[in-house]
């Protein structure tokens, strides 16, 4: 996925994954009941700081926080971007 969008520092750029639309057992969850995605697609990396490399990359798919990160909208599509530091996990 190129996107042309170059975050600064230790910032990523994630397109968050669809959230859940059903239960395990078959049962249809309304929009307005819906979680907020906590994983995601990073679409874009920074360069780092000085003496910090970056240890995510393009491509992985990761796990945040509920509430990390800044929403926006690009070429139509819902991103989030967020220190990498707000990052829990990379699955």
């Amino acid at each position: 996925m190129s996107l042309n969008i170059k975050p600064i520092s230790d910032r990523v750029v994630i397109a968050p994954l669809a959230a859940e639309t059903t239960t395990a057992s078959g049962i249809i969850i309304p929009d307005t009941a819906k979680e907020k995605p906590q994983k995601g697609t990073v679409v874009a990396v920074g360069n780092g700081k000085k003496d910090y490399t970056m240890s995510v990359k393009v491509g992985d798919t990761v796990l945040y926080g509920k509430y990390s990160g800044t929403e926006f909208k690009y070429e139509g599509k819902d991103y989030l971007i967020m220190r990498e530091d707000e990052i829990y996990a990379i699955l």
